[in-house]
């Protein structure tokens, strides 16, 4: 491989480390230099938390559950998978503390697994918190997972990294018989037989609501019937439930390693968790760990000014406690054996595919969906592990998450599909989609896609079964003097004024609704602050009655991968300078543009947003449309 190949490698390990320092200095910033107080404020600190459950799971690793019992329902930043701190916080006295890693969230509920083999002793006192920690570990695999590509010679992943970096071509071989799966269009069966026919590395680009996901169970099922276990991740974790339940519902064996995200009856039974946990063997290995448990804590409890007597029984106890462990441990090893080669598909994140658990397994085929969200380092883990790579996303969608600007100047938030795309120029683009409306379509299509899709004749004049509907509306504020405001603190901003013409369109909308077939309905935005606006004012908000639980309201990133029927979207943004922050960020745009399926609704400043090119086309596009109007029709003295 030449030295410029290389160099690709330590550049991306170079630029991965500004990023890491960036991100542990907003950690820092944000989170640790912090008071008890704010930190519960800003959704950063569970305290006081009570334990109320604990136990030990697979791995020799004890868990706590338990749950907030102030600021109880207000919104935080504790996720899945998170490494937390649990600590006892006492006036005067001795604090206590205990790293672990977030196993799942429900409401006020949180079940930890700590990092460690026993439930520390203080745990059942007042005053235990629960703290975020900055996750060094994922910037620690993906820094180790670099340098092993850097390093590989002679191997697969030398010849995967050699074909990613352009020195090779990706293979296959000619299918002369296709497969046709009924279910599936022209363009979803071409990159089905695409993927069983790659040696090395095949691409599904998938806009919205062309049936990604789909496409992509039906290849795995067609590859399980050929390969042992095949390895599926994502970069998040509610991606790779979404996975998990479609490839389960298809009758394959699915085993789920790693946090989950959600914690429902259909999901826990895919779980490694919940396999152990169903298995007669469980109740045998916690027993042994409890005893084991025991012996370590009666063994702790001997002083240091004790005789030989006292000596010999405490070293009785340490061994016994080994040796349970060790039990313990080869019972479980043997269970999760048994379970996994089993298994038609494992499932875990990409960060979770570095798992202890996957050593000993041979995977012929790895899939990695959203892997236009992944960052390159993170992507490669999975890819260590299999000899051959199957791609989906969509790189006009929602990018990776990169903190620092030059880390991406130095192209950290270029993704290794956006270069597969590059390099190879044979994605397979799904050019059928199932969502929505011609029109709702029709703009994103343009400038993201060529015009290379069509809606499906089931959904291109899909809209509200009411008189005289548009489906695509924009009301513009221009002239109204509704300024954004900016909180101080957070620096997001909201528009008070451009939501209440929101809430009015819906009052007027709601009447001609039918109250027994109600529709979906999406609000969205870009900024934080005002979905936190928008939140409070509809919590309060008698008109809307007997429509709030069918409303959603969430920021633009939340709702990726989501679909309602109505869309609002409020932009915010209008000043006197035309600046439009991160509304600049089209691919963003995209998403949100691209959620509605019968009725699309944008509220926004023209005078303001016109001025970058992306929104000058969408007015252009709006006025070609017939779909303008004016806020002036939504106001009310």
């Amino acid at each position: 491989m030449s030295k410029d190949h290389l160099n690709k490698i330590k550049d991306l390990i170079e630029v991965l480390q500004i990023e890491k320092e960036e991100d542990f200095i907003q950690f820092r910033k944000f989170v640790q230099s912090l008071p008890l107080k704010k930190k519960k404020e800003k959704g950063l600190c569970w305290h006081p938390f009570v334990i109320n459950k604990t136990g030990y799971t697979y791995g020799e690793r004890a868990f706590i559950v338990g749950e907030r019992t102030s600021n109880m329902n207000e919104p935080h930043q504790f996720r899945s998978g998170m490494p937390v701190n649990v600590f006892l916080e006492r006036e005067g006295k001795e604090s206590f503390e205990q790293a672990g890693i977030i196993k799942f969230i429900n409401k006020n509920k949180m079940k930890i697994v700590l990092n460690a083999k026993d439930i520390p002793e203080w745990t059942d006192k007042l005053g235990i918190g629960i703290d975020l920690l900055f996750d060094e570990r994922t910037y620690r695999e993906m820094e180790k997972i670099l340098e092993k590509v850097l390093k590989a010679k002679g191997d697969r992943l030398a010849e995967l990294r050699d074909i990613f970096l352009g020195k090779k071509h990706p293979s296959a071989r000619e299918i002369n018989h296709p497969i046709v799966i009924p279910q599936l269009n022209k363009s979803q069966n071409e990159a089905v037989n695409h993927v069983l026919a790659s040696y090395d590395i095949s691409i599904i680009h998938g806009p919205p609501g062309t049936g990604k996901t789909t496409t992509i169970v039906q290849a795995i099922k067609l590859l399980a019937k050929e390969e042992n276990i095949i390895l599926v991740t994502a970069p998040s974790n509610a991606a790779v439930d979404l996975l998990t339940s479609k490839l389960a519902n298809e009758g394959l064996n699915v085993v789920r390693i790693g946090n989950i995200s959600r914690v429902d009856e259909d999901l826990i039974q895919h779980t490694l968790d919940g396999r152990i946990g169903d298995h007669p063997e469980s109740k045998n290995i916690k027993k042994i760990r409890i005893q084991a448990a025991e012996a370590r804590r009666k063994a702790k409890k001997f002083k240091r000014t004790f005789n030989a007597a006292a000596r010999e029984e405490r070293g009785d106890l340490f061994k016994e406690a080994s040796e349970l462990s060790a039990w313990a441990r080869q019972v479980e090893e043997r269970l999760i054996d048994q379970i996994i080669s089993s298994a038609n598909v494992v499932t875990c994140t990409l960060i979770n595919s570095v798992h202890s658990i996957l050593d000993n397994y041979d995977f012929k085929t790895v899939v990695i969906d959203e892997a236009a969200q992944a960052l390159e380092p993170a992507t490669w883990i999975p890819i260590s592990r299999a000899s051959r790579v199957v791609l989906a996303g969509d790189p006009f969608q929602l990018p990776p998450t990169v903190k620092s600007l030059a880390a991406a100047k130095r192209g950290l938030n270029v993704t290794l599909m956006e270069k597969g795309i590059q390099q190879f120029n044979d994605a397979n683009l799904l050019n059928v989609q199932y969502r929505m409306n011609h029109k709702i379509m029709g703009f994103s299509n343009q400038q993201f896609y060529d015009n290379k899709l069509s809606a499906d004749v089931s959904v291109g004049n899909w809209k509200l079964n009411i008189e005289e509907d548009l489906p695509l509306e924009f009301i513009d504020t221009a002239g109204c003097g509704f300024n954004e405001k900016v909180n101080p603190e957070s620096g997001s901003k909201c528009n008070p004024d451009e939501f209440q013409i929101l809430q009015e369109h819906l009052y007027q909308l709601m009447p001609k609704l039918n109250e027994n077939d109600l529709p979906s309905i999406g609000i969205i935005s870009p900024y934080r602050e005002q979905v936190l606006l928008m939140q409070d004012k509809f919590s309060d908000d008698e008109k809307l009655e007997k429509i709030k639980h069918n409303i959603s309201i969430n920021t633009i990133d939340a709702f990726q991968g989501q679909e309602r029927d109505i869309i609002y979207i409020s932009l915010v943004r209008s000043n006197d300078k035309g600046e439009i922050g991160f509304l600049s960020d089209a691919r963003r745009m995209n998403v949100a543009m691209t959620r509605a399926k019968k009725k699309l609704i944008i509220i926004g400043d023209s005078a303001t947003i016109s001025s970058h090119k992306f929104f000058n086309a969408f007015l252009d596009y709006i006025e070609n449309n017939g779909a303008y109007r004016t806020a002036w029709e939504f106001m009310y003295s």
